[in-house]
């Protein structure tokens, strides 16, 4: 039997290894793909780097599972060396600093799924909970302290998305629903609820409060331009000045024309001395809509910056 092992090829080994997961059988899971590893290393070396990607995200999933989470964070993060911005290593790698109580690694590798694809409801659960566990422990300030977001490429947030749709799997729970997908009316009811929870605190100048909820309401239903806004309206007023600008990002790709987005992506670029990114939402702005007295204010200001 032994010897028949030895024979089988690395497809085989690691489909045995999906079986064995499904099974929750995840240490002879964790076994079956690292000899599938080991045989296609050897085979291939590291060319072959779109497979061994998913060889070790799989085994970081059997890890995960069995609460090995040094060894998942360490798979998790050898399949993003292979193949960067990998989203399923990315979420089993944020899930496993979660556990570790590393919230702020976790934070990172969160948001950073939501940008490659912000229709991922374990990613913005994730943002929430995290959100919520580094306020309780720094405070105000937790942004502060957190390691840089990298910033994913368009190219890659295309192709991914485009890979998502075309290989649809039980086990993504979700994650290939296509972006456009419009949600069902429950949920549409749920985050229209919620929005108007927020717009309620914003008039009561709670904007924290307020962020809290049109995040619960992107959740819900993440088609709906103004939520974004609004919540880019709220990181303006906590000082959040690059995740305004995400905000604002996120409802152009909805809406290209949307004029409270070019404004306030404007007014975090101000913020945060962009000036040439600022002059060029305010242009935008102002060919859609020409008299808007706010941002030929705001350009006037923003031109005399040095």
């Amino acid at each position: 039997m032994p010897h028949k092992r030895r024979s089988q090829s690395w497809t085989e080994l690691k489909q045995a290894g999906n079986e064995r997961f499904k099974a929750g059988q995840y240490g002879e899971a964790a076994s079956l793909y690292t000899q599938s590893i080991e045989l296609l290393e050897k085979k291939s070396g590291q060319k072959n780097k779109e497979d061994l990607s998913i060889l070790y995200s799989n085994r970081a999933a059997s890890y995960l599972k069995d609460g090995k989470c040094n060894e998942c964070i360490k798979d998790c993060s050898t399949s993003l060396d292979l193949v960067p911005f990998g989203f399923k290593a990315l979420l089993r790698r944020a899930s496993a600093y979660e556990a570790m109580e590393r919230y702020r690694l976790a934070y990172v590798d969160y948001k950073t799924v939501l940008q490659i694809d912000w229709n991922i409801p374990a990613a913005h659960d994730g943002v929430n909970r995290m959100t919520k566990a580094l306020t309780d422990i720094d405070g105000p300030s937790w942004r502060e302290k957190l390691p840089p977001i990298p910033t994913v490429p368009m190219s890659v947030k295309e192709s991914l998305a485009q890979a998502a749709s075309s290989a649809p799997t039980a086990q993504q729970n979700g994650l290939n629903e296509n972006k456009k997908k419009v949600p069902g009316p429950e949920a549409v009811k749920k985050a229209k609820v919620l929005k108007e929870e927020g717009n309620a605190l914003v008039k009561k100048g709670e904007h924290k409060r307020a962020m809290e909820k049109y995040t619960q309401s992107i959740s819900q239903d993440p088609t709906e331009v103004t939520t974004y806004t609004n919540r880019a309206l709220c990181y303006l007023s906590l000082k959040m000045f690059k995740e305004a600008i995400s905000d604002c990002d996120e409802a152009l790709q909805l809406d290209s024309s949307n004029i409270k987005a070019f404004y306030r992506r404007a007014q975090a670029y101000k913020e945060l001395k962009n000036k040439k990114s600022c002059l060029e939402d305010l242009n935008s702005l102002l060919k859609i809509e020409p008299g808007n007295a706010a941002a030929q204010k705001l350009l006037q200001e923003v031109q005399k910056m040095k």
